[in-house]
């Protein structure tokens, strides 16, 4: 018989008061009627009720007990879509929250899978399974033992509070009994945060051996938790790991941290405490709280937690409009480098920042106004450079006002050229204690103004493709007098495409750059239709006398610079090439960089290249010549191998290896990784680390599930 696609709106709570009463909606192909109080709906039966949907092929309703028999299969869906109950028969009442489903099944989240003998429905809230099997992994009736599962005698399932608890519970792996628990209780896949155990890790390294971490969540409020980590090692040390976060209306934070004992500093307690925090503040204001500190420069690499060799704790309220900028800061720093003192360090530093642009009105053009003010402080209290060398006082302190105003206009020429007018005037009074070569009060202007041309020359390919070439040349006028000043914040410059043309390359106040030059280059971009495009850049520095403002490492010391040349490709697969280099006439290599990222379907690749001559005015006394590398590649669905590393070439060495396999299915998540530090020195010795985590999926991991298994036929 056809489908009646018959809709009743039936009154299945007669018996009740009239203030109770509600309706239930009924589809079925067929529907009967027997005697006064019994309905038989046959036949795709759909009924809806307060939220809940059952479905079944074959309904009695029963009146006079108010008790619905029902014939599978059966699927039951509760008004949050997330809870299915899925039987073969059943015995409900009518609004569906109690009575007892045989041979079912229930699913929470599409994660979560457990099969019972019978499944009880009480009062609405609570689901009580007798002779359980649960598990995420799907089963296939050719194979249907899961990669994992728990067998109880009772499960017990709360849908207010979120929980399961399991009776008499046996962890089993590919069908076999790995350990057995009493009494467990584990939340729903639907819940984000209950107090309890989280998945346990197991590390092992050189130094440590192997230890197990145990994370416990703690949910203190609806707005904060707390996370405790016991980690043991057979090396006897002794950590606890603990993690705390809150939000709040306007912001949130979080402490990281962990109190050690062990071997390798017997006697002496090691630890660690990072925050970090942000808030919104009137006005549009934000402010960020970052802080960190370790016990001693080696305890973050032994015990897996970061690979710093400084640290950076500051507060910082900022605002960041389109034409303003507004920022105060504090900052300190702590060194773990061997070859550096905190003592000689600015152990603290405040900046204030305000920054804007403006028109100019009837002048025409771009303004711009800048103030800041810097002060910084050591711990020292010694005039002179002591044993580092650095030619900075060891017990320098220092505060700065500074000014600076800027202006560019650009007007079009005959033939598209765009001109530019452009300067800059700054003043900046010092005020140095503590060293005895700078000591005392000074102050300084500097201004500078050039002219700037670019003609840039377009063409339109026969297949589309568009050409961008545009030369560009730059004539600057500024003062080559020089005030006795110290340079602490200028001391890295960086000559590339995006300072060949900049008034000044120095990066910070302290420096400014003198004398008359002309900047000149040439830019030419490729944008194909296809969705890949290829940028060139070739530039050089001429200036009219070489005043040694410029390290030999940074490609711009004398009456002219060396060439700069980069080009960059980003092609529309996923793969982005950067490379740049500074040479001389002779081809000679002063710095070269290069980046290459890749991220397809299966594959994803980082690299970078980086290749410098020593150079002392920038503290580095060596040359550098490294290559680092991360690469990810899917071996399939399932498993993913990871590979990374890093290679000294002055050294002839690696510094740094790993390697890693993750598997990730619908049930299960299995990383295990292995890596090598090969650098020592005094504080850090070489180290050996192996790692190996398992998430069961389903079982308020977080972890998302992956591909699942495909059953075979």
């Amino acid at each position: 018989m056809a489908r009646l696609l018959t809709i009743l709106l039936l009154t299945l709570t007669l018996a009740l008061p009239a203030r109770a009463q509600e309706q239930a909606t009924l589809i079925s192909d067929s529907i009967e009627i027997t005697g006064d109080t019994r309905l038989i709906a046959d036949g795709n039966v759909e009924v809806f009720y307060k939220g809940r949907r059952l479905k079944a092929s074959r309904i009695i309703f029963d009146q006079a007990t108010d008790r619905l028999e029902i014939v599978g299969p059966i699927v039951l869906t509760e008004d949050s879509g997330e809870v299915i109950i899925l039987g073969s028969q059943a015995e409900l009442q009518a609004d569906l929250a109690q009575g007892i489903l045989t041979s079912a099944r229930l699913v929470l989240n599409r994660q979560l899978q457990m099969a019972a003998n019978t499944i009880t429905r009480v009062s609405g809230r609570y689901t009580e399974l007798e002779t359980v099997a649960a598990s995420s992994c799907k089963v296939c009736a050719g194979d249907p033992t899961p990669l994992w599962e728990i067998r109880a005698r009772k499960v017990r399932h709360d849908e207010v509070e979120r929980q399961i608890y399991f009776d008499n519970a046996q962890f089993r792996v590919a069908g076999i009994p790995v350990f057995y628990i009493p009494r467990l209780r584990m939340p729903d896949p639907t819940l984000d945060r209950a107090t309890g155990f989280l998945m346990p890790s197991i590390r092992t390294t050189s130094d440590l051996g192997t230890g197990l971490k145990l994370p416990y969540f703690i949910a203190l409020t609806p707005s904060s938790d707390l996370t405790l980590t016991p980690y043991l090692t057979t090396r006897d040390s002794q950590t606890l790991e603990l993690r705390y976060r809150q939000v709040f209306a306007t912001g949130r934070i979080e402490l990281n941290g962990a109190i050690t004992n062990d071997d390798l500093i017997p006697g002496d307690p090691r630890g660690y405490l990072f925050v970090d925090g942000s808030f919104t503040l009137p006005l549009n204001f934000g402010l960020t709280i970052k802080g960190q500190t370790v016990t001693d420069p080696a305890y973050l690499l032994d015990y897996g937690i970061a690979n710093l060799d400084r640290l950076d704790s500051r507060i910082e309220a900022s605002r960041t409009r389109r034409n303003e900028h507004i920022s105060a800061r504090v900052i300190s720093f702590q060194s773990l480098r061997d070859d550096e003192d905190n003592t000689t360090l600015p152990a603290l530093t405040a900046d204030l920042t305000f920054h804007r642009r403006f028109s100019l009105g009837a002048l025409g053009g771009e303004g711009g106004l800048r103030l800041q003010t810097h002060n910084h402080w050591r711990s020292s209290v010694s005039p002179l450079d002591g044993p580092d060398s650095d030619d900075i006082a060891d017990g320098r302190d220092l505060a700065r006002i500074s000014a600076r105003i800027d202006w560019r206009r650009s007007f079009i020429l005959p033939l598209g050229i765009e001109a530019t007018v452009l300067g800059e005037a700054s003043a900046d009074a010092y005020s140095v204690a503590q060293d005895a070569v700078f000591q005392g009060k000074t102050t300084r202007t500097h201004g500078n103004a050039g002219i700037e041309l670019r003609w840039p020359w377009v063409k339109a390919g026969a297949n589309g493709a568009t050409h961008v070439i545009e030369p560009v040349a730059q004539v600057i006028w500024a003062s080559s007098d020089a005030e006795s000043l110290p340079n602490e914040d200028s001391v890295l410059v960086e000559f590339d495409e995006s300072s060949l043309f900049a008034l000044d390359r120095f990066p910070g106040s302290d420096a400014v750059e003198r004398g008359p030059r002309a900047n000149l280059g040439v830019t030419w971009t490729r944008h194909d239709p296809s969705g890949w495009s290829m940028g060139v850049t070739l530039g050089r520095v001429f200036r009219k006398d070489d005043l040694g403002q410029f390290g030999p490492g940074s490609g711009l010391d004398g009456s002219q610079s060396d060439w700069l040349a980069s080009v960059n490709f980003d092609l529309a697969d996923g793969l982005a090439l950067t490379a740049r280099t500074v040479f001389d006439d002779d081809l000679t290599l002063t710095k070269g960089e290069a980046r290459v990222a890749y991220s397809g379907e299966r594959t994803a690749l980082a690299s970078s290249l980086i290749w410098a001559v020593a150079d002392p005015l920038e503290n580095r006394p060596d040359p550098t010549q490294e290559i680092t590398f991360d690469a990810r590649r899917k071996l399939n669905p399932n498993w993913t191998a990871k590979v990374s590393g890093r290679y000294d070439f002055v050294a002839d060495r690696g510094t740094v290896a790993g390697m890693g396999l993750e598997f990730l299915n619908e049930c299960v998540r299995f990383d295990v990784s292995l890596s090598r530090r090969f650098t020592s020195s005094t504080s850090v010795t070489p180290t050996t680390d192996f790692s190996l985590s398992l998430d069961l999926v389903g079982f308020g991991s977080g972890v998302t599930a992956g591909p699942a298994r495909t059953c075979r036929q």
